[in-house]
């Protein structure tokens, strides 16, 4: 499998009840397959998986399946606290028909290197589909690390990494450790003309919300190697992208929506939708932005 386009892991529209919203799903899926997305990823963190009951994860993956059938690359975000509840969701996903899995360092219990390579393996082993593993210590509290990455080289259907570190260095160091064994995701918004460079064809951002066309044109020059107008392009996105990297990524997203006319409506609680001051400074940025 080639990674290869803008794959939004897509925020999840709620009602005023914190419900999931379906209908408004259909709009927001809509709009970014016409302005040229190629994968879409329920379950991230973007979408505020980590206030989902496992019931609506699943009820998530089958209507994202349904509603979008072949129309775009489909890979399940299926991180969880405990390797079972990875394998069962997991599994879940293959048998749905998705594409491929998603699966992050699982959060709080901060696994060794030891540890989360059994974990990897083991999820690895219970599918067949192939699985993009998610590097962002930020969050997870554990990087995976290169002796990760050794103990799965032989797992072929293990296929890459989306590297959210913030760290360059480890891009050059997979790179120049692995060649093409992984392919590198950027998973780090603001540095992703940076991986599109060193060899990436394929960016996981959760900004691609609420501006997916803006994502997909940086990524279409630089896969055309006009890197000088992926960079003008890129100048334009990056103060979004650097307002969203500051704090409340997954507020601004939503709100970013709404000022596009998707009414996706608050983030689930304990988030809260943008504090007022916060929102005007933000809706004057996307704004001057041009994002549509």
């Amino acid at each position: 499998m080639n990674l290869t386009g803008i794959y939004a892991p897509f925020v999840t529209p709620f009602d005023a009840d914190e419900n999931i919203n379906y209908p408004v799903l259909q709009q927001l899926l809509d709009f970014l397959l016409a302005h040229g997305i190629a994968g879409l990823v329920p379950g991230g963190t973007t979408g505020e998986v980590y206030t989902f009951s496992d019931a609506e994860r699943l009820e998530l993956f089958q209507f994202t399946k349904e509603y979008i059938g072949q129309r775009a690359v489909l890979v399940a975000g299926v991180n969880a606290g405990a390797t079972r509840d990875v394998i069962r969701f997991s599994q879940a996903a293959e048998k749905i028909g998705y594409a491929a899995l998603m699966v992050a360092v699982p959060p709080y219990s901060r696994p060794s290197q030891r540890e989360l390579l059994a974990h990897y393996r083991a999820v690895a082993q219970s599918v067949t589909i192939p699985i993009i593993l998610y590097n962002f210590p930020w969050r997870a509290g554990t990087e995976v690390g290169l002796e990760v990455l050794d103990g799965l080289t032989d797992l072929p259907h293990i296929i890459g990494i989306k590297e959210a570190s913030s760290d360059m260095s480890r891009v050059y160091a997979m790179r120049l450790h692995y060649g093409d064994r992984y392919q590198i995701v950027c998973g780090s918004d603001d540095q992703a003309l940076d991986y599109f460079l060193w060899g990436s064809t394929c960016w996981i951002g959760g900004g691609a919300s609420c501006a997916p066309r803006q994502h997909v044109e940086v990524l279409q020059a630089a896969l055309a190697g006009d890197f000088v107008t992926a960079r003008a392009r890129m100048e334009k996105l990056l103060p979004l992208l650097r307002s969203l990297e500051s704090g409340s990524y997954a507020q601004k997203v939503k709100r970013g929506c709404e000022l596009l006319g998707i009414p996706v409506g608050a983030p689930r609680r304990p988030l809260l939708p943008l504090a007022e001051a916060d929102r005007l400074e933000f809706d004057q940025l996307f704004r001057a932005s041009k994002v549509s």
